[in-house]
């Protein structure tokens, strides 16, 4: 799993047809060390209800395709969660 912010919607009016009721948007990964911006992007399904600004927890590969309504979606990532908060990880650090 990746944690990514939702920059953007994309729509597609023509699509195949295992794709058509799913909704599309454009996330910036975040860099795994540093937790800023990554230069990459991808397209993830939205089937949770995420929008633009929020950060979310994206899957990808089989494990995209494993939710339910998606066998046969030829989908790579998934947003699977909305983030509401995350600690900066230093808890305990010189306590």
């Amino acid at each position: 799993m990746v944690i990514g912010r939702v920059v953007d919607s994309i729509w597609c009016t023509r699509k195949e047809a295992e794709l058509k009721g799913l909704k599309f948007l454009k996330v910036k990964l975040l860099d795994h060390q540093k937790e800023a911006d990554n230069p990459r992007i991808v397209v993830a399904t939205d089937l949770i209800g995420a929008g633009i600004g929020e950060l979310v927890l994206i899957t990808n590969g089989s494990s995209a395709r494993r939710t339910e309504g998606l066998k046969d979606a030829p989908v790579d990532a998934i947003i699977i969660g909305i983030i509401d908060e995350k600690n900066d990880g230093q808890e305990g650090i010189n306590e």
